[in-house]
């Protein structure tokens, strides 16, 4: 019988009660955790044991985790490892940030150790985010979209959509559940150097929903954040 490895789970995290918590829940859902108190001993070891996921606190002495995610996320090396950030609760600029420089999820403190073990499932699940080709087909419940073709459908309809619009739904299609802050959407869908706000998002995402009709509601608004994709309804 083949031994199956436990997924690695590198938990950085400077306050001791904390970080106790999480290991012992993690380790009770069959995960190795490997515990860090700073941000240069968590890089470090980001490095040389390449986990499978990281949980990191935003607020640490020394490095902080907004440089701890930039350098991994800027790293080929480590830019694939999912990272969760947690952070102080109502810090929605921080959130941001880190989301915009590649973080996979967050969590508030206070949280539930059921919710920190539910977020590290999905996100291990859901795998590193990539990039999809341009020719990429996708289909959510009753909503298809085809990048390569300009076709995007509701049931069957075709829907008539702006290249900028297309850009835009294919890529939050591509990546169900993950929330991406409006600066990190106008970077990936309209170009870094285009001179627009991060409202003019807003813009493109009122529009795609007046246009989806039935499906409007994918396209979530992430209060305070950005938007995500989320459940789409089944064609009956």
């Amino acid at each position: 019988m083949i031994a199956v490895s436990k997924p690695r789970v590198l938990v950085i995290e400077d306050e001791p009660d904390i970080l106790e918590v999480i290991t012992y829940n993690l380790e009770r859902e069959g995960y190795k955790v490997i515990a860090c108190r700073n941000g240069e001993q968590g890089l470090s070891r980001i490095r040389t044991d390449n986990p499978d996921l990281c949980v990191l606190d935003l607020m640490l002495p020394g490095m902080d985790g907004v440089e701890v995610c930039r350098q991994v996320k800027s790293d080929p090396v480590t830019r694939a490892i999912p990272v969760i950030m947690v952070t102080a609760k109502g810090e929605e600029s921080d959130i941001v940030l880190g989301l915009g420089i590649g973080a996979d999820d967050y969590i508030t403190k206070p949280f539930s150790p059921r919710e920190l073990v539910a977020r590290v499932k999905v996100v291990l699940r859901r795998g590193p985010l990539r990039d999809e080709s341009a020719g990429d087909r996708i289909v959510r419940g009753g909503l298809t979209i085809d990048l390569g073709r300009h076709e995007a459908r509701v049931d069957d309809e075709l829907v008539n959509l702006t290249p900028t619009e297309m850009r835009l739904l294919h890529f939050l299609a591509s990546h169900p559940g993950r929330v991406f802050p409006r600066a990190h959407l106008l970077s990936r869908v309209i170009g870094e150097n285009a001179v627009v706000t991060d409202r003019n998002i807003d813009v493109h995402v009122r529009a795609l929903r007046q246009k989806l009709g039935a499906q409007a509601n994918c396209i979530e608004t992430v209060r305070g954040v950005g938007y995500r994709f989320g459940e789409v309804e089944k064609k009956a």
